[in-house]
């Protein structure tokens, strides 16, 4: 399909076009940025007069947007104390979680030549299961947690299970039926936050109970810090997304399917199963970030308990190449990206708009490694 060959060509992209590709982004982020400067706009307007005023507003503008970043999601070297100071740090991690263990999901949908981009839906699913569970069952904390865990990895499975069943059996294209699935399950849980499945009593708004204390990741630093132990569930994803892919028999056959459907029918892979496995894991990795967001970060399902961390994964996987470690990277990137936008926006008075704009700038350019080459006079990279 084109769309599958599209994928592989994006995941076969150099680890220099991608480096380079996050730089591009950042610089016309930066043109951005100076042209929405007020200053800039000011200086511009006498620059024959005094040329050094604008060329300064444009340093400053950028300079200090891009530092008010850095101050949001890595270090605050200006707060008063190294307790205040490494708090972006652990926001960055903190955002990074649910956005990683999608991207993972859809790394694996990705490298078996699935354009899965349900991870919306699928958060949602596993975040519904698993706030149900975490809510209303009267458990021992020692089976209420990983049953509140595990709900989420079955809520994301069953969803992402149906969409590989729905190709296995009818030949449904998976990204149509993912995007509706992605619909599907937004509606569904705007509909359950208003009934007593899920509405907290007496609440006029569409948001549920708290889930139970025993059932929450723990704050790794206290409650001054956002970081939860949902960080250590998404590095033992890494973990096992690469023992998977490249160490398994079934992660053999996920990279068989996605290199050749036909060749792998003809070796003996049972391709219709091999669909169903695929979404399934997919999802459930997936489900997994929706329970790390409704036990780790948010402790209340709403509708918005998901966010955007659906469509980042894509660019995530992408921008990682599908690759559990560059995943990895990838997601602390776009957490570094969502954590300083907030500081860039309060300090530098920079729309954070500016930031969904570099992140779709990383795909523009991640999928046109011909237009990075030319920027950057990269040599193309010949295959033997």
């Amino acid at each position: 399909m084109k769309n599958n060959r599209i994928v592989r060509e994006i995941l076969n992209t150099s680890a220099s076009t991608t480096v380079f590709a996050v730089l591009a982004s950042f610089i016309v982020g930066g043109v951005l940025i100076a042209v929405a400067n007020q200053d800039v706009q000011t200086a511009v307007g006498y620059f024959f007069n005094r040329p050094g005023d604008t060329f300064a507003a444009l340093w400053n503008a950028v300079s200090g947007a891009y530092a008010a970043m850095f101050r949001g999601a890595i270090y605050n070297y200006n707060a008063h104390d190294f307790a205040n100071g490494i708090s972006p740090i652990t926001d960055t991690l903190a955002f990074a979680t649910p956005i990683t263990l999608a991207g993972l999901g859809l790394a694996v949908a990705f490298r078996s030549g699935l354009f899965n981009i349900g991870a919306n839906g699928q958060i949602i699913f596993g975040a519904m299961l698993s706030g149900w569970v975490a809510i209303y069952v009267q458990a021992p904390v020692y089976v209420l947690f990983p049953l509140a865990v595990l709900a989420g990895l079955v809520g994301g499975a069953i969803w992402g299970g149906l969409v590989g069943l729905l190709k296995a059996t009818t030949g449904a294209n998976e990204v149509i039926v993912t995007i509706m699935f992605n619909y599907i399950a937004v509606y569904l849980l705007g509909y359950l936050l208003k009934t007593p499945v899920l509405k907290a009593p007496q609440s006029i708004n569409p948001v549920s109970l708290p889930v139970q204390n025993d059932a929450k990741f723990p704050l790794l630093f206290g409650s001054d810090y956002r970081l939860h132990a949902g960080f250590f569930v998404m590095l033992a994803a890494v973990a096992f997304v690469w023992w998977l892919l490249n160490r398994s028999t079934i992660g053999y056959q996920f990279r068989a399917l996605g290199h050749n459907p036909d060749a792998s029918k003809v070796a003996g892979i049972n391709i219709g199963m091999t669909y169903i496995l695929v979404m399934a894991i997919s999802g459930a990795l997936s489900g997994l970030a929706g329970a790390s967001q409704i036990l780790g970060t948010e402790r209340v399902l709403t509708t918005g308990v998901a966010a955007s961390y659906g469509i980042d994964a894509i660019t995530v996987a992408l921008l990682g190449r599908s690759k559990p470690l560059g995943v990895l990277a990838a997601g602390i990137l776009f957490g570094a990206l969502r954590a300083g936008a907030v500081t860039m926006q309060a300090n530098q008075n920079v729309p954070s708009e500016i930031v969904l704009v570099v992140q779709s700038l990383i795909v523009l350019f991640i999928a046109a490694p011909p237009l990075v080459r030319a920027m950057f006079r990269l040599p193309k990279v010949v295959k033997a």
